[in-house]
């Protein structure tokens, strides 16, 4: 099975590497094309495009002025050490095995942006752009227009690399928007994680998130071979709740006590 997570806001590119294995993004091309293009904008305008602070904008207004090719390990870094949000917390990438890497590098996709599709050990270099940002390029005015059919074709290609006819999306809709499922060789299966409040269980953000990394570092250790072996996920008192799950998606209840 292959699986898609979404990227983090926030970013590390100051801890210690586990490891000194990389790898080289494969949209580099397109990710060029849109670092240029917002080298147009002023730090003014991509506050106002991104909706972030006059600080932010200033930030990554240097970042895509920095960016540059080609990627090293000295100016850039690999994807699953970057990122650093709910998701990687539950993900802990610097505490996986040599063996869950190796995995994870051949099963596990990060939907972004800028780089389209990231396997973990890519380099990439520090960024902000969302993938429901409103840019207009000579593609379209979004960037799930400028993306096209790119991501979805790379998906159905890593696919195929590893034999497989499902999707496990533990990606956000934001990002998820940018697959064309009807173009998608695969099944898609998405784990919904829900928490007990008040004696309701709902989703509750931050600790869906955290519960997206934690399914997606059970894959990678687990490695299980079937659909039906992700039900055995009992991260953080998470449990598969049959009654509530389809065919399409598994759901995980947390009672409030094991929160």
């Amino acid at each position: 099975m292959l699986v898609v997570l979404s990227p983090a806001k926030n970013l590390d590119f100051e801890s210690d590497l586990r490891t000194k294995e990389h790898s080289q993004p494969r949209l580099l091309d397109q990710a060029e094309q849109l670092v240029e293009r917002c080298r147009q904008l002023s730090p003014q305008q991509l506050g106002s495009l991104m909706k972030i602070s006059d600080k932010l904008a200033g930030l990554n207004a240097a970042r895509f002025t920095e960016w540059q090719r080609p990627f090293t390990p000295d100016n850039a870094r690999p994807a699953i050490y970057a990122f650093d949000g709910d998701v990687y917390a539950g993900l802990a990438a610097e505490k996986l095995s040599d063996d869950a890497i190796a995995f994870a590098q051949e099963h596990l996709r990060i939907l972004s942006g800028l780089y389209g599709v990231l396997r973990p050990l890519d380099l990439m270099q520090a960024y902000r752009l969302e993938m429901g940002t409103k840019l207009d390029t000579e593609r379209g005015n979004t960037l799930y227009a400028f993306w096209g059919n790119i991501i979805t074709d790379m998906l159905n290609e890593d696919l195929a690399a590893i034999d497989s006819d499902v999707l496990v999306n533990l990606a956000s809709n934001e990002y998820f928007s940018s697959v064309k499922i009807a173009d998608l060789n695969a099944r898609v299966i998405t784990p919904v994680f829900k928490d007990e409040k008040n004696g309701e269980f709902k989703v509750i953000s931050f600790w869906a998130k955290k519960a997206r990394g934690m399914m997606a570092r059970f894959i990678m250790t687990e490695q299980p071979q079937s659909v039906a072996e992700l039900k055995n996920f009992k991260a953080a008192g998470y449990r598969y709740n049959a009654e509530q799950s389809s065919e399409t998606e598994l759901v995980f209840y947390r009672a409030e006590r094991d929160q």
